[in-house]
């Protein structure tokens, strides 16, 4: 599907952003494995949690709909899940198939876990390394490094170890199996990543603490369900913010939007380009800080994005590199590797999109050069099928005189179904 936008455009009113995946994907799971009924309102029912549902559905695990945005999951606890009878399918979901590995480690079946042509490429070694190290069986192609993967559990011992790779999967995955080992399982994370799986285990009475870098999680009986309100997901709402940011005169209020520190540095990076950027009405719901961001666009300038905050943006990038490319100056982002083994090379998606669109680019082996301030043009433009190029892209066009067209845009069914329409409904032609 290609989707043709129509720049050039400024932001104006308010939107509230689709419920948050990291979260809707975790209530799930942590639901699952809990006693008793989970009730989650606000569920991002898009591709990637649908795949989650569908695993745990194929595991035992009764899961229903209520109206358009609740989903009730009746755990059977820590070791109610049952072998599924055929191959868990986690499409394009690395959130998925990251996790599930940390639960089914914990388990005393055997199971498959399989994924598409985009995520049989992604790195799966650095999950399964530590597992292994727990006592989990798991076969795959390469050694284990990449899906299809063939996983058994059971007899897990608790283990020390360091993070290699700031990654918040990794981290979740081993604290899910920490839940079934005997001992305590302690993880050194040097940079710290987003922490939903710590929040959230708490709140269904896991056994968690945080000292020194040092994050540790002990075997437990039980779970107890809990009624789960899904925040707005800040990496959705980024594309809206950087819409707002790039384009004067733009104003745009985002509501009911995690506000978690672990994932607002998009908030500080716009703030540092110059973004008039406030917070209102902050307040804790499960664990999770939520609030609304109201953001007046114009005026950008470059910046360095490298260090410990990468962790805290790494999904916002390709939104931070548009606005990069519309700042004045010249902006380095760097330390962002990461980006080369997500849905797609972000690094080179992003940069072969900005030189199409007469940006000043240069790739970098972690990250990327851009000087902004060049006059763009519209253009064919690629998704590569990764869903936040193409909304990144579509950001981009919004404000470049002119027709652009976004092809093989259908990937932001991922993340964010309904995506364009809510861009065109707060969209004003200059």
């Amino acid at each position: 599907m290609d989707v043709v936008i129509e720049g050039k455009m400024r932001i104006r009113g308010e939107v509230t952003p689709p419920p948050d995946k990291s979260i809707s994907h975790r209530s799930v799971m942590i639901g699952a494995i809990a006693e008793g009924t989970t009730e989650i309102m606000r569920f991002l029912f898009a591709d990637d949690c649908l795949r989650t549902v569908d695993c745990f559905r194929k595991m035992g695990i009764e899961i229903e709909f209520m109206g358009h945005d609740t989903v009730i999951v009746k755990g059977k606890g820590l070791r109610g899940l049952r072998k599924p009878e055929g191959e868990l399918y986690a499409g394009n979901s690395g959130t998925t198939m990251r996790l599930l590995l940390g639960i089914l480690a914990g388990q005393d079946f055997e199971a498959v876990l399989s994924g598409d042509e985009s995520l049989s490429r992604r790195p799966m070694g650095r999950v399964v390394e530590p597992l292994r190290m727990m006592g989990a069986r798991i076969e795959g192609r390469d050694g284990g490094k990449f899906a299809p993967l063939t996983i058994k559990g059971g007899c897990l011992k608790g283990i020390y170890y360091e993070l290699p790779v700031a990654s918040a999967q990794v981290k979740s995955a081993l604290l899910l199996a920490g839940l079934y080992a005997e001992g305590e399982t302690v993880i050194l994370e040097r940079q710290r990543t987003r922490d939903h799986t710590e929040i959230m285990l708490k709140e269904f009475g896991a056994e968690i603490s945080l000292e020194d870098g040092l994050l540790r999680v002990t075997s437990v009986d039980k779970l107890y369900a809990r009624r789960i309100v899904v925040p707005g997901d800040i990496s959705s709402a980024a594309f809206f913010m950087v819409a707002a940011a790039i384009s004067e005169n733009s104003e745009l209020l985002v509501k009911d939007v995690g506000l978690n520190p672990t994932r607002t540095g998009i908030i500080d990076v716009l703030r540092e380009m110059g973004c008039s950027i406030s917070v209102e009405g902050e307040k804790i719901k499960n664990g999770e800080k939520v609030g609304n961001i109201l953001v007046r666009g114009g005026g950008l300038r470059g910046t360095v994005i490298d260090g410990k905050i990468v962790p805290r943006l790494i999904d916002e990038i390709p939104a931070i590199a548009v606005a990069c490319a519309f700042a004045e100056g010249q902006s380095i982002i760097k330390d962002a590797g990461e980006l080369r083994v997500k849905e797609s090379d972000r690094i080179k998606s992003i940069a072969w999109n900005l030189k199409r669109l007469g940006a000043e680019v240069e790739e970098l082996e972690d990250g990327l050069l851009i000087t902004g301030g060049r006059q763009l043009k519209p253009c064919d433009l690629e998704s590569f099928g990764d869903h936040r190029i193409a909304m990144a892209m579509a950001v981009a066009a919004l404000s470049v005189p002119g027709r652009s067209r976004i092809r093989n845009a259908e990937c932001v069914n991922i993340s964010f179904p309904g995506f364009f329409d809510t861009l065109k409904n707060i969209s004003e032609p200059i």
